[in-house]
């Protein structure tokens, strides 16, 4: 059975990563509520099932894509459930074509590893990666995402990572439709 620890409204007792740490310091620094869960490790979507009945809310799906030359860099965050299409997703936006980042990258641009790609490597990236949003998303009243492992999962405001936590990192976001 997949292990989701009870609900904490306090950073860790001690930090896996440098990111993990960033998150805990950010989210306080502004004010930004949460509750998170110590879990098994996960890595795919099934292994949320668990944590989103803990925490009462939807996971996001992130991704880490990158066009064709490996020169521009795109964090898609979209609802858990959802299949992803690489050429819908060039299309929408206006890409000749889009793949999936290389593992390598993941440690080096998002500060994680992959299973934990998450909106807080916008505290690491320096802006090289564009944050783009299926509109569902935006939708939801709750936001369920990685803390930068693969072990500790939290709930925040949709509302505060689009209106607090993004605006501090100086990253813009795009909206689409999938």
């Amino acid at each position: 059975m997949f292990y989701v620890s009870e609900i904490y409204t306090k950073e860790p007792k001690k930090f896996q990563n440098e990111l993990q740490e960033r998150v805990y310091k950010t989210l306080k620094e502004l004010d930004i509520h949460f509750e998170r869960v110590d879990t098994d490790e996960a890595i795919t979507m099934e292994d949320c099932i668990e944590i989103n009945n803990r925490l009462n809310m939807k996971m996001v799906k992130t991704l880490f894509l990158c066009n064709r030359q490996k020169t521009d860099f795109y964090l898609f965050i979209t609802t858990g459930e959802k299949k992803f299409d690489l050429k819908k997703f060039s299309q929408k936006m206006d890409i000749a074509r889009v793949s999936f980042a290389p593992t390598e990258l993941f440690e080096e641009m998002l500060g994680t590893k992959i299973g934990a790609a998450t909106v807080y490597s916008a505290l690491v990236d320096n802006n090289k990666i564009q944050i783009v949003f299926d509109k569902d998303v935006i939708k939801e009243e709750f936001y369920g995402c990685s803390d930068g492992t693969t072990t500790g999962y939290m709930k925040v405001k949709t509302e505060d990572i689009i209106n607090k936590f993004l605006p501090y990192t100086k990253h813009s976001k795009k909206i689409i439709e999938m």
